[in-house]
Order: C-alpha cells, then sequence, then structure tokens
C-alpha cells in the first residue's frame, strides 16, 4: 500500500520495510486532543514514549554544550527533565517552569471550544484565549516568570534545540511552552503516518498519489476554481505525463504555500506572507558500535549517555555542531552472517554530515577508525538515510498571522498560516478542523439563504 507522508515519513532500517523508523514527527501527547482522539476512532496501537529497548544498556540523557555534558540522567524518556534530580540541581525555576506549561496549556486549551472555535484570525483567537507568549522571545518570557540560567540554558534550551533547532534568545515564548510538555508521550506501533492516512480514507474520499496540483485558478462566472494538475503515467515502454483539469467549489491549500510551485489566480486578497523556514538534516544509521567518549570529554564509553541533547556555553566559547544525538533502539543486521545486533541512531543537525564525521562520533577501535578502505568503513556504519527538511519555520516573536481564508468569497483557504504560531502535528489538524467548520458553516449559511421564507400567516 503506498503511504501518504509529509511530516511524518518513515523509512525501512537496510531497506527493510518490517524495520520501520520515522524521520520526524516521532511523538504527540496526552493533550494532542485531536491526535489522541483520531487514535482511539481508527483504533490504533500506541507505545509510550519512555525509550525503545536497547537490549541491556542502560539509558541515560545528556546535554552537552559543546565543551562539556552539564547535565546527565539516568533516564531518556520525555518526560526526562520533569523530575527530583532537577529540582535539587535547579531549584524553584523547575517548579516556575511546570507552573508557566500548565497555564500555557489551559489558555491554548480554549481555541478548541466556543466561543473562540471555529476562529477566522488567528491572531485573535490567541488574544481571546489570552495567549501573549507568541509575541516575545522566551528568554523574555522566561525571565519574567522567574526562570533562569543555568536551567533555562542547560534544559529549556536543549528541548528548543531538539525540536525546533532555535534557541531561547530567538525562538517565542509560546512555541517554547510547547517544546515543555512532557506528559503522555506516545506514538503509534507502525509510524505516526497511519493517524493521517487513516483520516483520509476513512470516508472512502478520492486520493491522487503522485500528483501535482500546478495551477488554481477562479472561474468568476460559476463561483468555482479550476485546479489543474499533473502526474506521471506509463505504458509500458515510456514514462508521459498526464495532465487533467477539475471544478471545485472550495479549494483547501494544506501545506506552506511558498514550496508548493502552485499558481493561483488570480492572487489571494489575503495572501500568506513568505515565511524563513529552517533547513534541517536527519541522519538515520546503524553501527556495532556505542558513542565515543573522548569526543564528549569523557573517559570511559559507559559513561557516554545514549542520548545527547545540545545547548550553548554560557561563557560563549564553540557550541555543539548537532542539535541531537542518539540510539533509538538495536536492530539485527539482516546482511551479516550470522546476523548482528547493531544500534539504530538519529542525528538532527544544521548541515548533512559527512561518512567521517559519524564515524568519528563512535568509540572505533583505532585500526579501523585510521582506515581508510571502503569495508572498514562499512563495517562501521552498516547503513545509512540521511533526509534534508524545510522542517518547521523560524519561530520569532510576533502577534499577527496568515488569514486562513485567502479569497474574499471563502472558497480558498490555507491550513500553514498555524505553522509560524504553534508548528506541531496537533495544531496542523486543528486548523484543518477550524477551516472545515467554517467551510461547513458557510455552505449552512448559503443554504439557509437561497430557502424561501415561510409565508406569515
Amino acid at each position: 500500500m503506498k503511504k501518504l507522508l509529509r511530516r511524518s515519513t518513515s523509512v525501512g532500517v537496510y531497506g527493510d520495510a518490517r524495520e520501520q523508523v520515522e524521520l520526524g514527527a516521532s511523538i504527540f501527547v496526552n493533550v494532542n486532543y485531536n491526535l489522541v482522539s483520531a487514535v482511539k476512532r481508527f483504533n490504533l496501537s500506541t507505545v509510550a514514549y519512555d525509550g525503545e529497548d536497547l537490549d541491556g544498556l542502560t539509558q541515560t540523557l545528556g546535554v552537552w554544550n559543546g565543551e562539556k555534558l552539564v547535565f546527565i540522567q539516568n533516564d531518556d524518556g520525555y518526560e526526562w527533565w520533569n523530575n527530583l534530580k532537577l529540582l535539587w540541581k535547579y531549584g524553584l525555576s523547575t517548579i516556575r517552569t511546570q507552573r508557566l506549561v500548565d497555564d500555557t496549556m489551559n489558555k491554548f486549551l480554549k481555541m478548541y471550544e466556543a466561543p473562540i472555535f471555529p476562529f477566522k484570525s488567528l491572531g485573535e483567537a490567541a488574544i481571546h484565549a489570552g495567549l501573549s507568549a507568541s509575541s516575545k522571545t522566551s528568554a523574555q518570557l522566561l525571565e519574567e516568570n522567574g526562570i533562569h540560567a543555568p536551567f533555562s540554558s542547560d534544559i529549556i534550551q536543549a528541548a528548543t534545540r531538539v525540536n525546533y533547532a532555535q534557541n531561547l534568545a530567538q525562538i517565542h515564548g509560546l512555541e517554547t511552552m510547547v517544546c515543555m510538555v512532557a506528559n503522555g508521550a506516545i506514538s503509534v506501533n507502525g509510524g505516526n503516518w497511519q493517524i493521517f492516512d487513516r483520516m483520509l480514507r476513512h470516508n472512502q474520499n478520492e486520493i491522487l498519489l503522485n500528483t501535482r496540483v500546478t495551477d488554481v485558478s477562479l472561474l468568476e462566472d460559476r463561483g468555482q476554481y479550476l485546479v489543474k494538475s499533473t502526474s506521471p503515467m506509463s505504458n509500458g515502454l515510456e514514462e508521459s505525463t498526464n495532465t487533467e483539469a477539475r471544478n471545485f467549489d472550495t479549494v483547501i491549500i494544506a501545506g506552506p504555500l511558498q514550496f508548493s510551485n502552485i499558481s493561483i489566480r488570480p492572487t489571494p486578497a489575503f495572501p500568506p506572507a513568505s515565511t524563513p523556514y529552517v533547513t534541517l538534516y536527519v541522519t538515520l544509521f546503524t553501527s556495532p558500535y556505542l558513542l565515543n567518549p573522548s569526543k564528549f570529554s569523557l573517559r570511559n564509553s559507559a559513561d557516554v549517555p545514549t542520548t545527547i541533547l545540545t545547548t550553548l556555553p554560557m561563557d560563549g566559547g564553540s557550541s555543539a555542531s548537532f542539535f541531537s544525538l542518539g540510539i533509538l533502539r538495536t536492530v539485527t543486521n539482516p546482511h551479516i552472517q550470522p546476523n548482528r545486533k547493531e544500534y539504530l541512531y538519529k542525528l538532527f543537525s544544521p548541515t548533512r554530515p559527512s561518512l567521517n564525521d559519524l564515524i568519528e562520533t563512535l568509540n572505533v577501535p583505532a585500526p579501523n577508525h585510521t582506515s581508510s578502505s571502503m569495508n572498514d568503513h562499512e563495517n562501521v556504519i552498516t547503513w545509512k538515510y540521511d533526509k534534508k527538511w524545510h522542517s518547521y519555520p523560524y519561530l520569532p516573536p510576533r502577534k499577527t498571522f496568515d488569514s486562513p481564508q485567502l479569497d474574499v468569497t471563502g472558497k480558498l483557504w490555507y491550513t500553514s498560516g498555524i505553522e509560524p504560531f504553534i508548528s506541531t502535528m496537533e495544531t496542523s489538524s486543528l486548523m484543518g478542523k477550524n477551516v472545515a467548520q467554517l467551510i461547513v458553516d458557510d455552505w449552512l449559511l448559503e443554504e439557509a439563504a437561497s430557502m424561501p421564507e415561510k409565508a406569515v400567516e
């Protein structure tokens, strides 16, 4: 079966479709009401995100500032930051953070219900919900609430870097609060992509895979939009392109318009602004070797955390060259006889790492490490897959956001305007639900207006 994938893309380790791993959008939490509801509705099985089985290897988490590990904990579950060890080390900043997160989430959930939902203006909805944190940097928000370094730099910034590849001085406060929501982190067995696949297939909708929309043009005389698309076709001997044009009463653009290459005529009355997106490299690789202790200023391999997040050094020294690196789980390499247990790693970085970069992070015995033969390299990194993403927008403070309605008549809609507000699977689903409700409300109004008034006796 072909998959409907985007942010929740998964790939098969060693090219094996049975050994799936997600490149991004790996988890969601209990407060993600739309996703949790969909999982229950479609009877999807989930697993708690508390660290996979590492075949006896102790799961640990560390925060590295490019020079030293500033925090280590013997647990890499998603609720790692919210425990007594942090309270002992960082004091009241941990409690104040939890209170601020809870307050922010309670306000955010107001956007799911009347009188705020559905909303035609995201900015006005945020104001009515009391969400002002998006209008200031995270550094400002934390200081205003008595949350100080080193907790903010060691722990909170590690969270914003692994989730959004941005630091506290740049990212707005609302997104940082989202990063710190940790309760009940879960994922769907086999990949979160199944949630959205089931959503689209549930009502037997017509789904056109491998089809690219090229043009959306208003037919003023009909009050409809003409949508042109292209798709590859083959007669068994040669490849060609099929072009199709269809009329639609309503069109929803459900991805960042700036990356779509869709031509819209006439120009939308309320066009979305071009938003800078982060370029992120996700690298998956397997190896029989654990991480190199000397890479992280440690002596013994047993001391190296299985998951490493990064932050910036407070003294302004050299920063880490990556955002996060960790062992996801152990896997069995089917291409080596006898089959061998190996470690599956995931690396988030701002640039694509070279093969030597990856090898240097591993605790490889000296003869293999210094050898330049490809065969030895293949014995160190036995499988690799990397992906360049426009993963999420840069998230500086802002008060205004793109309108979900692009035209005057309410026939052309857009869901990605919520990305600079909060960029998650859940908020994308919230905006999708919001737009759907606005469209239905307009249809009901049109139907009511077209019905003849009852005669008054």
